[in-house]
C-alpha cells in the first residue's frame, strides 16, 4: 500500500497492508513498516481510496482543498461562538 498524501513525510513509500476499518470516526488502514511495527493512516491518504478529482485537477498548484477550507471555517465558527463577548468588561477597565 502506498502513501499518496502529497504533504505526508511518508509520501510515495510502500508498506505492507494489514487491515482496513473504521476507527476514530474515519476509515483507516493499518500497515506494517520496515521494522514490522504496526501503524495506521487515514485511508484517504493511501492508494486504497479513490483519487480525489480536485487533487488531480489542481496537480499540486493549490495549497488548500475545499474540504480543508470548509473545516477551517467551521473551526473558526465554533471558536468564535464558544468565546464570551468580553467587550463590556474591557470597557470597564480601560480609561
Amino acid at each position: 500500500m502506498r502513501v499518496t498524501h502529497r504533504f505526508h513525510p511518508l509520501f510515495g513509500r510502500d508498506f505492507e497492508f494489514v487491515a482496513h476499518r473504521q476507527n476514530w470516526g474515519e476509515y483507516r488502514v493499518h500497515l506494517h513498516d520496515e521494522n514490522g511495527e504496526l501503524f495506521s493512516l487515514p485511508a484517504g491518504w493511501t492508494d486504497i481510496a479513490p483519487v480525489d478529482p480536485f487533487v488531480v485537477v489542481a496537480d499540486g498548484r493549490c495549497a488548500f482543498t475545499t474540504d480543508g477550507l470548509l473545516a477551517v471555517a467551521d473551526l473558526i465558527d465554533r471558536l468564535r461562538t464558544a468565546r464570551p463577548d468580553d467587550t463590556e468588561s474591557v470597557k470597564k477597565i480601560t480609561p
